[in-house]
């Protein structure tokens, strides 16, 4: 999970939902964090039925899961073909099975690799894992320490993960010491004045006062990030930063745990640039809410750690492939990324005519179904506006709709409905958004 909780949540108001909160508060820690008081009993599509049995539309996916919805029969089916098979876990790397090998040459064939190279894939359980196993990769290839990550970034809440993470609320709190040789640099935003020029001259400031180029593994950068504000990089930041990492030997690895999988409107995110990388991580969208994550990347690079240094229990459980083979079906059989598109104008319309009508909209900003509005207390002074945030996603709520937030401040509203909603549901989730909008604007 990827949010903050500033505050608690409201209480529910029916018996039954309540008695889970509390029982909640009795068994479950503080720091996993609680942004709605909802209890799930079913789920479809693009909606939600809570314990009250009250349906809500769900804007959230999961964050960033469910692009192709809520319990989706091809996906369920191949679950449970799965599960009646005569295994569930034989743990990979003792006894193997099809459904990983097969879902690894899927996978090798969709990730964009370099001309006169051919790609691998891992297996693992998280987005953390697959973050931490690219590093582990990166440095495994090039025999170097250094690794460079990006201010606003989220990459994991692993010891490496929290490291890479440009983010200290809350994720990095009193969780220190980190891992060593990690450096941050900027991410370009323009509404924030970061522009391409200044980020690559931050870049070539790390290089001169804090780490030589040569002793650099790996450059991990989101080409939207999610967490950090649904920020798309600038083509001209990503092709620049592929260049430097061929200038010096350096992997570019290519995080696409919540912009992947069709949510920009193309399979990978980084492919609006023209940007080829050297690993790409996956995990979120690509198991359709089953637990399952990735990294594709070049061969020769993928080989490079030895045997036994690549692995884990439950990497690329059987039920979890067998879910990713029929996401990918239904990928092709849906026209998911075609949906990606034609929800991606839908989106901009729609938010664009909030900024239109509503003062405390200072940008409107994403790429393709990942898009975010960034709420403001003037346009002018461009300071955050949690509090509003916080407001509109409890008036959403209360309206039916599921909605969270993100960014460094906790001020930004992103969309992540699943790709192929409905248009009655994403007629509902629109009209609740806007309702919410005058509710808190208009006290």
């Amino acid at each position: 999970m990827t949010m903050t909780q500033e505050k608690p949540v409201k209480p529910a108001s029916d018996p039954k939902s309540q008695a889970l909160l509390e029982q909640r508060a009795l068994h479950v820690p503080r720091g996993v964090s609680a942004l709605t008081p909802l209890y799930a009993v079913r789920a479809e599509g693009s909606s939600l039925w809570d314990a009250s049995g009250r349906r809500y539309i769900d804007f959230a996916g999961g964050i960033g899961v469910l692009n192709t919805g809520h319990s989706h029969p091809k996906v369920v089916a191949a679950v449970k073909k799965q599960l009646e098979s005569g295994f569930t876990h034989t743990c990979f790397q003792v006894v193997a099975y099809e459904g990983y090998v097969s879902l690894a040459a899927k996978l090798n064939a969709l990730v964009p690799v370099k001309a006169g190279h051919s790609n691998k894939t891992m297996f693992v359980s998280t987005g953390a894992e697959a973050t931490e196993n690219a590093i582990k990769i990166a440095r495994a290839f090039t025999g170097r320490p250094a690794i460079i990550s990006f201010d606003n970034s989220f990459h994991g809440r692993t010891l490496m993960g929290m490291t890479l993470t440009g983010k200290q609320k809350p994720y990095k709190q009193n969780f220190g010491p980190f891992a060593p040789e990690v450096y941050k640099t900027p991410f370009p935003i323009p509404y924030m004045g970061i522009t391409t020029k200044v980020a690559l001259e931050g870049l070539q400031n790390l290089f001169d006062t804090q780490v030589s180029p040569d002793s650099v593994a790996a450059i991990i950068i989101e080409p939207v990030q999610g967490e950090g504000g649904f920020n798309p990089a600038p083509a001209a930041f990503l092709r620049s930063l592929r260049n430097i990492c061929d200038k010096h030997g350096i992997v570019f690895i290519n995080d696409e745990i919540q912009c992947g999988f069709g949510r920009t409107g193309k399979m990978w995110a980084l492919e609006h640039s023209g940007v080829t990388p050297d690993l790409t991580c996956m995990a979120k969208s690509l198991a359709g809410g089953l637990p399952l994550a990735a990294v594709t990347g070049r061969a020769d690079i993928m080989d490079a750690p030895q045997a036994g240094g690549l692995g884990g229990t439950y990497a690329g459980n059987p039920l979890a492939c067998a879910a990713a083979l029929a996401v990918l079906e239904v990928f092709e059989e849906e026209k998911i990324l075609e949906q990606a598109v034609e929800l991606g104008h839908r989106l901009e319309t729609e938010l664009r005519a909030l900024e239109r009508d509503f003062a405390g909209v200072g940008e409107v900003r994403g790429l393709g179904a990942m898009m975010a509005i960034e709420l403001v207390k003037s346009r002018e002074s461009k300071a955050p506006d949690a509090d509003s945030a916080t407001k509109i996603c409890a008036a959403a709520l209360e309206r039916g709709l599921i909605l969270i937030k993100c960014g460094m401040h906790g001020n930004a509203l992103r969309i992540l409905v699943p790709l192929n909603a409905s248009p009655e549901e994403l007629e509902l989730g629109f009209a609740a958004l806007r309702d919410s909008f005058e509710v808190v604007y208009s006290a």
